[in-house]
């Protein structure tokens, strides 16, 4: 005589778990990578869409001030997106870098990291920018590259 006592920690089995089933299959169907990634719906709402990057022209350049405790100002741009016309500020990157951005430069953009969070002492900045009138910003900077003349 075999007598199997099996007392909860397990999947529901009785002829009426099929709803219980299906729930729980549907909310854990988003700890997959793959799934999520393909059915989130948020990320059309952020503003570079699911992108990588995007490119943008500059509306004007800005000073953040540092959070505490550190005390600086970073020179950053604001940006308004070409694919949906929303305005984003980003950080300049490297020492002197605001200098080779100009307003109305057209410039690419990409994220700053940390997926959608803002990245150290820069409050609510979330984005940096990468190019530069499709010049590097960092070969600008190192002065390998000379920024074309409009």
């Amino acid at each position: 005589e075999h007598l199997v006592v099996d007392m909860g920690g397990h999947k529901p089995r009785g002829i009426n778990a099929g709803r219980k089933l299906r729930n729980h299959r549907r909310v854990n169907k988003w700890a997959n990578k793959s799934y999520k990634k393909s059915h989130q719906i948020s990320k059309w709402k952020k503003p570079f869409a699911g992108a990588s990057h995007a490119a943008g022209i500059v509306v004007e350049k800005i000073a953040v001030e540092a959070k505490q405790p550190n005390s600086a100002i970073r020179k950053c741009v604001r940006v308004q997106l070409k694919k949906n016309n929303k305005r984003i500020t980003c950080f300049v990157p490297g020492d002197g870098g605001l200098g080779f951005v100009d307003e109305n430069d057209e410039c690419l953009i990409a994220g700053f990291g940390r997926k959608g969070h803002s990245v150290g002492d820069l409050p609510g900045v979330r984005f940096r920018v990468i190019k530069v009138a499709s010049t590097s910003l960092l070969a600008l900077w190192k002065h390998k590259k000379e920024k074309p003349i409009k």
